[in-house]
């Protein structure tokens, strides 16, 4: 068993090294694609949070095979390490002590808030701070992601981390649910976001209501005018240059 990996697919446009400490995840997030991956009962995934089996030791021992590498260690793609379970638990501190121990950088992906807050005194240059902007409104965050920290705390802690520690941060802008909502949350967090990271809603049927044409230009448009460094992922590109054709072949055409 291997704490440290190497991503495949869609996953290497987040991170070329991960690590999931925690089996589950309290956040309930109704879209989440990890119960699928890992095969494991949705209920099970969400209420039944548990650090893996024998996962410090194994990630000491991946660290020192990694020494020297320059590559940013990801917490976490199937888990958040930020989650309810590690306020008591504490194992992802102990789990980024290890790694930077070992010489190696860290980056960390959470909907966890202010809690991802008490850990930034071990990060330093070459490490990095990403939180995912999904929801502004309260009440549908409590429909699609009924225990994350609300939107405020995740900007709250993008704004500590940058001013505070002067720490380099992205925001992950997937799934968009309401892209109106997401458009809102790129303006109130551009001051302490040095990347934005740009994506869709997969797997969902709420995904074929969306015009992801008009939304992609829309969050291009955007970012641009605030000036923001941003990465469109592959499924949005993928969907405007789908849309992009139908309308060049409408032209042709007439």
């Amino acid at each position: 068993m291997k704490i440290i990996y190497e991503p495949k697919g869609k996953a290497l446009e987040y991170a070329p090294l991960a690590a999931n400490i925690y089996k589950g995840c309290s956040h309930g997030c109704t879209y989440c694609y990890a119960p699928n991956v890992l095969y494991c009962h949705r209920a099970t995934f969400h209420e039944d949070v548990t650090v893996r089996e024998g996962a410090i030791e194994q990630l000491k021992k991946d660290v020192a095979k990694l020494k020297g590498d320059n590559r940013r260690v990801l917490m976490s793609f199937t888990t958040d390490p930020y989650q309810h379970a590690d306020v008591d638990l504490g194992i992802t501190r102990e789990a980024i002590q290890i790694i930077k121990d070992g010489g190696l950088n860290v980056e960390i992906l959470t909907k966890g808030g202010l809690r991802a807050v008490r850990d930034l005194d071990l990060l330093s240059e070459g490490d990095c701070l990403a939180v995912t902007l999904t929801l502004l409104n309260y009440v549908d965050l409590t429909v699609w992601e009924p225990a994350s920290a609300p939107a405020w705390e995740r900007i709250e802690s993008l704004k500590i981390a940058k001013e505070k520690f002067g720490i380099t941060t992205w925001a992950s802008m997937e799934p968009v649910i309401f892209p109106e909502q997401t458009l809102e949350l790129i303006k109130m967090s551009a001051p302490f976001v040095d990347l934005f990271k740009v994506g869709k809603l997969n797997y969902h049927p709420r995904a074929k209501e969306i015009d992801w044409y008009k939304f992609g230009h829309d969050a291009v448009d955007l970012l641009d005018k605030l000036g923001k460094e941003y990465y469109l992922k592959m499924d949005l590109r993928g969907c405007m240059e789908i849309e992009k054709g139908k309308q060049d072949d409408k032209r042709t055409a007439d």
